[in-house]
């Protein structure tokens, strides 16, 4: 099978690695995350937040489940996932875009509304048709899992995730006519050796990197309503206020002077 190659593969970052495994009629994706993982804790540090160490687990095993999925998926898609915890409480939310190769996301873990069940939102947008929204619930505390149950209820095929080493991940999933019972019984020491005891074709090699590209200008887009009608309950006196990215927590810095003229701009 030839290979190809992505327009973003210029770039340093994660690579990730997609193989058909022929005669089994299944697609196995493959990283070493541990890059990606140092500029997931540098983001952390550099916008001074901290995350409770069983939340960091988690969400690790969350950033391996989606970027694999990611790199499943066709070029020209952007995907946000939305994972609700119960137990814990909490939300992880994830988004990617595959024609940037770039990975963000964050762990929310005040004012998370209780609910009955876990809850599992994938929403993506491909090219120019509108946004698709998928919902399922699942058990347990494991972002994998939730992925696993994402696979089978909404695409409506198999998936199954590998931990192969401290930051190595690995996604199988399932294609028309897979071998289901070798597929079902995959373990992680097959898998680690998936090239010896299968024929594979290398189909992909893209690249990814934690990368949000949240700036002052859009942060000002969100404030922009409400400092049209109500300046001073926005600013409380002040003249700078701090606001969060919502997609990847990063700190910006807003002055009252720079956030009238924007406005005034927009006008």
């Amino acid at each position: 099978m030839a290979e190809t190659t992505p327009p973003n593969t210029a770039d340093a970052g994660l690579e990730v690695r997609t193989y058909f495994v022929r005669k089994r009629s299944a697609m196995v994706a493959r990283a070493e995350f541990g890059d990606m993982f140092v500029d997931y804790y540098l983001h952390l540090s550099a916008n001074q937040m901290k995350v409770a160490p069983e939340h960091d687990a988690m969400f690790k095993r969350a950033l391996a489940a989606f970027t694999l999925h990611k790199a499943s998926r066709p070029w020209n898609e952007l995907t946000a996932w939305t994972i609700n915890f119960q137990q814990p409480l909490l939300n992880m939310f994830l988004v990617g875009d595959n024609e940037t190769g770039a990975i963000a996301g964050r762990v929310f873990d005040e004012n998370v509304k209780e609910g009955p069940e876990n809850l599992f939102f994938a929403d993506v947008v491909r090219g120019q048709t509108p946004k698709r929204r998928s919902a399922v619930s699942f058990h347990g505390n494991d972002p994998i899992v939730a992925a696993e149950r994402f696979y089978t209820q909404s695409e409506q095929r198999g998936a199954r995730y590998f931990q192969l080493g401290e930051d190595e991940f690995a996604l199988a999933t399932e294609h028309p006519d897979c071998d289901m019972t070798w597929f079902s019984n995959l373990t992680a020491e097959q898998m680690k050796s998936l090239d010896q005891r299968e024929t594979l074709a290398l189909m992909e090699r893209r690249i990814y990197r934690w990368h949000c590209g949240c700036n002052q200008e859009r942060m000002m887009e969100v404030l922009a309503p409400t400092m049209e009608q109500d300046p001073e309950g926005l600013f409380e006196g002040d003249t700078k206020i701090e606001i969060r990215c919502p997609r990847c927590g990063a700190r910006h810095l807003i002055t009252r002077e720079a956030l009238e003229a924007f406005v005034a701009k927009k006008k």
